[in-house]
């Protein structure tokens, strides 16, 4: 008999392995931000939080579309999401079904945690996912139902000397497989010598591996792990983007899964790389949260009501850093550009700033003179 080519073919398959000592200074990084994160998050009230959850999970949804190479259209995604937060989304944008099914599918895997996973709640999020299908594809999706008698592979390069990355399980007994997934899926909640956090890295690579539907199974994949990761932490507010993180390294992300899926049965490289883009999403969210807080402090330090609406504008945008704010400081030109202001009016504007307090001036002068928030 021929050496197993993918892991699915391995004798004992899927009894995932691990080398837990390899795996817990990771974890234990991880559950120390995510404690860290939890309790920041605490602080964080009414429309603020709101609205952090609404980025977050607007985040989510995109860059996990993006993973796979589409691009949403933001603003109809963050109307359907908002209306569901009942949050005002600012500029509203016309919803489309595409957008609503969206919204409805990570709505319901991090604010329903508490409920199981089937098969039926799993061909809702894939209905909800094509619910509104691209009239270029070559053939229709099967919406809601499992992929047909095919080989399902992954593949790239000539259509007529295809790379195979790899192939799922044959449609032959995906049934029972699909099953088995979902039994453990639901069962391992309860499993006191299972780390959450593993758990959500196995159920993810698992269901890519099975690989059930004819499209979508990347992004169900997320949503799941999404579920789990809400699951971990008993509660539906999203504070982190794990999507985002992975598609900052979606090369690395689609090589680790390849490699691991052609391997044998213990699944240690996978589950580092899964903790280490988990502890990115992590940090992330915790600088975006202390940002959060710095904002909120500056501005009970700091009247607004002696400001101009430009002023306070633009102060909101270094206050907000990341990647909209600027990290060098800002200068009389760039004012300009973000209050739409003459140049003079610009220069006016910066010099009453830092006469009040609310900015100094960094070394330099001419041109090249910045400000940043004076705390």
């Amino acid at each position: 008999m021929d050496d197993p080519r993918w892991i699915w073919q391995q004798p004992g398959w899927p009894k995932f392995q691990w080398r837990a000592k390899a795996l817990a200074p990771l974890l234990r990084s991880c559950q120390q931000a995510q404690g860290r994160l939890l309790g920041m998050a605490g602080a964080i009230a009414g429309d603020a939080q709101a609205a952090r959850e609404l980025d977050t999970l607007l985040q989510n949804i995109i860059t996990s579309s993006a993973i796979e190479g589409e691009q949403l259209n933001v603003a109809s995604v963050r109307s359907s999401l908002a209306r569901r937060l009942g949050v005002t989304p600012g500029e509203r944008a016309a919803t489309t079904p595409r957008s609503e099914g969206l919204a409805e599918l990570m709505l319901d895997a991090t604010q329903h945690y508490d409920q199981p996973l089937d098969t039926r709640r799993l061909f809702h999020w894939h209905a909800w996912l094509f619910a509104q299908q691209d009239s270029l594809l070559a053939r229709p999706i099967r919406v809601g139902a499992l992929r047909g008698n095919e080989p399902m592979q992954v593949v790239s390069g000539r259509i007529d000397r295809p790379t195979v990355h790899f192939e799922a399980p044959p449609r032959l007994g995906l049934e029972a497989q699909l099953d088995a997934f979902l039994e453990w899926f639901n069962g391992s909640r309860g499993d006191a010598a299972l780390d959450p956090l593993l758990r959500a890295g196995l159920a993810h690579f698992w269901f890519v591996t099975l690989h059930p539907f004819d499209d979508g199974n990347g992004r169900l994949t997320r949503a799941i792990t999404d579920l789990a990761l809400a699951q971990a932490e008993h509660q539906a507010i999203r504070l982190y983007t794990m999507s985002a993180s992975i598609l900052a390294d979606r090369a690395g992300y689609y090589r680790v899964l390849e490699t691991s899926q052609k391997s044998g049965l213990d699944v240690t490289a996978w589950l580092q790389w899964f903790l280490l883009t988990l502890q990115h999403s992590l940090d992330e969210a915790l600088q975006r949260i202390d940002r959060v807080l710095a904002k909120a402090r500056f501005w009970q330090q700091h009247p607004q009501h002696e400001l101009l609406a430009e002023q306070v504008k633009v102060l909101n945008r270094l206050l907000d850093g990341g990647e909209r704010g600027f990290e060098q400081g800002i200068s009389a030109a760039k004012y300009q550009a973000v209050a739409k202001v003459s140049k003079a009016t610009a220069t006016r504007h910066l010099a009453d700033l830092v006469a009040k307090g609310y900015l100094e001036r960094l070394p330099g002068s001419g041109r090249s003179t910045r400000y940043q928030v004076k705390h």
